[in-house]
């Protein structure tokens, strides 16, 4: 089996930086500033950078002149795309102080705590992930050997790389949607094995429900920590609202009054009945006001 490895470049310090989204976008910036004129200069990239939002907004074409020709003096200079990045990732820097911004396109669901270059996640969300994946995992016969995780490492970006565990993982949260014998589960894994543990794992997170959109196996095979803990928390959230229904919820009758409210009610999303059963709780408490939302509501 054969999957998308995304972007390599030759540099792991520089692939480093960023995620495969951001390495397709810049290669698709990159390849159209090349074809304008053929070929692209470092002489061009002051003007030709201003496409690119963050240094575009935030730095004039003068001052992004000055800055590229302190780093590569060489106007004439041919780029590459290796080159192209290195110089990004300079008037990047550059564009961030300036606005006080260490992070950019964090996700919602990544609020504070540890900063990369790029990104920030939330020590908090991380350290119940990791519990979550210690309790319900720690019977696996071939995780056995790195559970417990402990929450306060990070422990699980380097156990996600061979895709194993987040196979298990949809499993708990949807029984039987992987073929455990499908998964590579040697001690060693070679880089094609990884790279099938890692397209089934796509495959069925998406099957389940999950949104993996612009995420590559390469992603997680160098454990990209806002990609691996935002496939984590959408698995996660899929089994434990997998309860929501009056089979094993028989309370959820107590939100109605007939036999039709309750066709309307198993209707809903289950984030929809689980914010119904939260208002019902909170109003019974003597709490007027209603949640909307599991974010800015409750926060």
């Amino acid at each position: 089996m054969s999957g998308y490895v995304g972007i390599v470049v030759s540099d792991p310090s520089l692939q480093n930086q960023f995620t495969q989204v951001e390495l397709r976008s810049l290669k698709t910036h990159f390849m159209s500033m090349r074809r304008d004129s053929g070929k692209l200069t470092v002489g061009d990239l002051a003007s030709k950078m201003s496409r690119l939002k963050v240094v575009g907004e935030n730095l004039s074409e003068e001052e992004r002149a000055s800055l590229i020709q302190d780093y590569h003096c060489d106007l004439q200079d041919e780029v590459d795309f290796e080159l192209f990045l290195k110089v990004y990732l300079k008037l990047q820097a550059h564009a961030n102080a300036r606005t006080g911004s260490n992070a950019k396109n964090s996700s919602a669901f990544l609020k504070a705590a540890t900063t990369t270059l790029l990104h920030t996640i939330s020590e908090s969300e991380k350290a119940s992930y990791v519990a979550h994946i210690n309790n319900y995992l720690a019977g696996d016969e071939f995780l056995n050997k790195y559970l417990p995780i402990d929450p306060s490492s990070n422990d699980l970006f380097e156990i996600v790389k061979d895709g194993v565990l987040l196979c298990k993982l949809i499993n708990v949260a949807v029984p039987g949607t992987i073929d455990e014998r499908a998964i590579n589960t040697k001690r060693l894994l070679n880089p094609w094995e990884r790279n099938e543990n890692h397209t089934l794992c796509l495959n069925s997170a998406k099957a389940i429900g999950c949104t993996v959109v612009n995420i590559g196996t390469q992603d997680f095979i160098e454990g990209r920590r806002h990609l691996v803990l935002g496939v984590i928390s959408q698995i996660i959230k899929i089994q434990l609202l997998a309860d929501l229904n009056l089979k094993k919820t028989p309370q959820l009758l107590q939100l109605v009054d007939d036999s039709k409210d309750v066709e309307e009610l198993m209707s809903l999303p289950p984030e929809k009945i689980l914010l119904r059963w939260m208002n019902f709780h909170l109003k019974k408490a003597g709490y007027k006001k209603i949640v909307t939302n599991f974010s800015s509501d409750i926060k």
